[in-house]
């Protein structure tokens, strides 16, 4: 008995990665097949999609001083994840395939732990925008009244958590001591480690579908007493709109994430599953999550759109500088009533998470 405990704890931190890619049935490609071609070639594509995207963003937001509120803080840091999430993912390509014998373990280590770092950082970012809309909404103001003191926290906070979770197996919690808890999709990642951040994920995802249906069903009743003293058509276009929203926030999240995560607890579970077949397309998919999140949370708004604009366009930075300036109106929710009621611009932030559709309304309260 002591014998075969004390065998089952052997390291094997002098073998080789095709050593533990072996015992796990999981085969290292000698040269590259048309699948992996195809992979690594739409990978790219994507990583170079996330990483000027996310660029984007980030200096849009530092450039215009308009932006400096606390929502736009907590975007810039998910465009940060995001492009961190498009170069770990460009580091893992050229680390992947035929490539994968040469690496140490250490350096195999270093591969998955940047994809995870960057990957929680996403997560947690998007369960902290969730978070302020909730508490913005629900107060009745138009911007968080969150410190930048009480931001940098959060922010510093959020990336404490996601490299945490990145060094853990490097730290210990993996199976290279003991093989026979090893993943089949992740060869030196122990089984249990992987059940617990794919449950830790699914929790996170679903304390967001809880949130923003909180806010939906509030939302909705205050626009309802709106729509006593307004007409019928924007009550149902506000709703309309807030729900486009909540569906493209939500939906996004369940189609990148969601089959990877499963697949995760099918690798644990399910000994008779074959998740080898699928498990580069999955990760693929929720690396697309990384271009689609500046899409929904910074490109549909019209006025982040401008900013970009005066990014790229040299002629639209000179037109800004002859007096035809177009930037962010951070107007009060009252402000923003009358605005509504008087026809204002109905595209400015078509349906952009900070909620505006919704927030219009809220005064209505106060009455």
């Amino acid at each position: 008995m002591a014998q075969s405990q004390s065998a089952t704890m052997v390291c094997y931190y002098n073998e080789t990665i095709a050593f533990f890619y072996s015992i796990n049935n999981k085969e290292i490609s000698v040269q590259w097949g048309p699948m992996e071609a195809s992979v690594i070639s739409l990978g790219l594509l994507v990583c170079v999609f996330a990483i000027f995207a996310n660029m984007l963003v980030m200096m849009a937001i530092f450039m215009n001083s308009r932006f400096h509120y606390p929502i736009y803080y907590l975007l810039g840091n998910l465009a940060a994840a995001d492009l961190f999430a498009g170069i770990s993912y460009f580091y893992l390509i050229f680390r992947t395939g035929p490539w994968t014998r040469g690496l140490t373990i250490y350096q195999w280590f270093v591969r998955q732990g940047l994809i995870d770092t960057s990957l929680t950082a996403s997560v947690i970012n998007l369960m902290a925008i969730a978070l302020e809309r909730h508490q913005t909404i629900f107060t009745m103001q138009l911007h968080s009244k969150m410190t930048n003191h009480r931001v940098v926290l959060l922010i510093i906070g959020i990336w404490l958590i996601a490299i945490v979770m990145g060094l853990v197996p490097t730290m210990g919690w993996n199976c290279v001591c003991n093989i026979q808890k090893c993943s089949n999709m992740a060869p030196l990642y122990s089984r249990s480690y992987l059940v617990f951040w794919a449950v830790l994920n699914l929790l996170t995802f679903t304390a967001m579908v809880a949130i923003y249906t909180h806010i939906f069903i509030y939302v909705l009743r205050k626009n309802q007493q709106m729509s006593q003293h307004t007409s019928q058509v924007k009550h149902k276009e506000t709703v309309i709109n807030l729900m486009k929203t909540i569906v493209m926030i939500l939906g996004c999240f369940v189609v990148c994430w969601t089959p990877g995560l499963v697949l995760l607890l099918l690798d644990s579970f399910c000994e008779s599953c074959d998740v080898l077949t699928y498990d580069q397309f999955f990760l693929l998919l929720a690396e697309c999550n990384s271009f689609i999140n500046p899409i929904i949370y910074s490109f549909r708004d019209k006025d982040m759109r401008n900013t970009f604009k005066r990014i790229l366009c040299y002629r639209c930075r000179m037109s800004q500088q002859l007096g035809e300036h177009s930037g962010v109106r951070f107007n009060t929710l009252k402000q923003e009533a009358r605005r509504a009621r008087g026809g204002g611009d109905k595209q400015a932030n078509g349906g952009q998470v900070v909620l505006k559709d919704g927030e219009k309304m809220l005064d209505s309260s106060k009455s």
